[in-house]
């Protein structure tokens, strides 16, 4: 079946529908990991005891990664059978009502113990959200790009991400300026209300989305599958199992974004909430340039030695930047921050979606890459309460969280040198058998 003209153009759209989108979703997502590690544990958790009530905070962070291997199954189900669009715009609702409501909720001041349990409703509400968006954005964009520049196209979702996550960053910059009694009362509200914004204006953008020309052919030809997981399972289980060993190279982002933050803040090294939080801005910022270099790169050199590049660069680059913060001395923080989260980590954050979109075939793809990246973004948030029970009583030992750090970035690179080469594979061919040989349709056994 021949691509329809009126869907000539789309790869562009379908990638600044991404990076738009997946900005706004991810800015309702990253706005918690900074209010959990630097507002939550005063408002919403008992304060006289700050080391309990911050791991506490931090846990419910990771409520949200726990909810999403749930909301995978059913997103990932539905994205396969009805298609990506409805999904990109459901996830992005979702979100913007959940990140809405959390401004809404009284403190445990007002209401006691209810005021953490609504606190965590909300949370799984996010986290059920973001389980689809990613994929569903990546699956979308990779089925309208051109052969040979999905990973650059693919790369604009987590460009988007990292977008919202500096978006999110600018915003408690501002609101950190306001005094104690007005951030804690009012001011940490603020940027939780500015969803409604984001969902609106998501919505708009993403509406007018044409489905993508893979899934509609794979609907009018052979048929959607009925049961995606079935057929996921049976024809693409090792894949799902290196799609979640890769997922958790997310690690390094939580440990960076919130762990980090929480232990450079704290009174052992006593760095200002607003001159971390910039570190944050300037890293995301370098990794906006970053991610669709390294994607490009992979469009040429493949897929596995980029992400390599990412997965074992970050091990030994968070260690230097947790080390930095130890010292105290902000120009080292500043420096390798950049280095470890804007530079390397955005090789393997920059071609994941391509890497891991393409290990599926059309009719299995947003299934296979929500259900595969979700449990392992599972393990990752809740790496963040685990690095902070590794740290000891008093949150110092950055050397252990670092090691931690390390270990969680080896099932990635296992994964990687133990997946298929996919940049030169055609899109229709992809996931298919065998691929080393699958450059014309004749290599595709009946």
């Amino acid at each position: 079946m021949s691509v329809p003209a009126k869907a000539v153009g789309q790869p562009k759209k379908a990638a600044t529908a991404a990076w738009i989108g997946s900005a706004l979703e991810y800015y309702d997502f990253f706005i918690y990991g900074s209010a959990a590690a630097l507002i939550f544990p005063k408002v919403f958790f008992d304060d006289s005891d700050p080391a309990t009530a911050t791991l506490l905070s931090l846990a419910t962070f990771g409520v949200a990664y726990a909810a999403r291997p749930v909301g995978a199954l059913f997103l990932g189900h539905f994205g396969d059978r009805v298609g990506r669009k409805k999904i990109m715009i459901f996830t992005l609702l979702l979100m913007g009502l959940s990140t809405f409501l959390i401004g809404c909720l009284p403190t445990r001041g007002q209401v006691g113990t209810l005021a953490p349990v609504l606190l965590v409703l909300c949370r799984v509400l996010q986290g059920i959200s973001a389980a689809g968006e990613q994929a569903s954005a990546s699956s979308m964009t990779l089925e309208h790009a051109p052969a040979d520049r999905r990973g650059f196209f693919t790369s604009f979702t987590l460009g988007g991400t990292q977008g919202g996550q500096l978006i999110a960053t600018l915003v408690f910059l501002a609101v950190a300026q306001l005094p104690d009694k007005q951030l804690l009362s009012w001011g940490w509200r603020v940027p939780f209300w500015a969803s409604v914004l984001v969902a609106v204006a998501g919505y708009f953008i993403r509406r007018n989305l044409q489905e993508t020309p893979a899934f509609a052919e794979q609907a009018a030809t052979e048929g959607v599958v009925k049961l995606p997981l079935v057929v996921l399972l049976r024809e693409h289980w090792a894949d799902v199992l290196r799609v979640i060993a890769g997922a958790l190279i997310a690690s390094v982002s939580t440990i960076f974004t919130v762990w980090a933050l929480a232990y450079a803040t704290s009174d052992s090294v006593g760095m200002s909430r607003s001159s971390m939080l910039w570190v944050g801005a300037f890293a995301n910022l370098v990794a906006l340039a970053a991610i669709p270099l390294w994607a490009t790169l992979s469009d040429r050199i493949g897929r596995r030695p980029v992400y390599l590049i990412g997965a074992v660069g970050s091990a030994i680059t968070m260690f230097l930047y947790l080390w930095a913060i130890s010292t105290g001395s902000y120009a080292l923080i500043l420096i390798l921050g950049i280095v470890a989260f804007g530079v390397v980590y955005s090789a393997a954050n920059g071609v994941w979606p391509s890497f891991y979109g393409e290990m599926f075939s059309t009719r299995v793809r947003l299934s296979g890459m929500a259900i595969g990246t979700q449990i392992g973004f599972a393990v990752a948030g809740f790496a963040v309460t685990f690095a902070a029970q590794i740290a000891g009583p008093d949150g110092t030992d950055w050397s252990s969280v670092a090691l931690f750090t390390a270990a969680l970035c080896v099932p990635p690179v296992v994964a990687a040198l133990t997946a298929r080469e996919t940049h030169t594979v055609p899109t229709e061919l992809l996931g298919t058998r065998p691929l080393r040989d699958a450059s014309t349709p004749e290599s595709v056994t009946a």
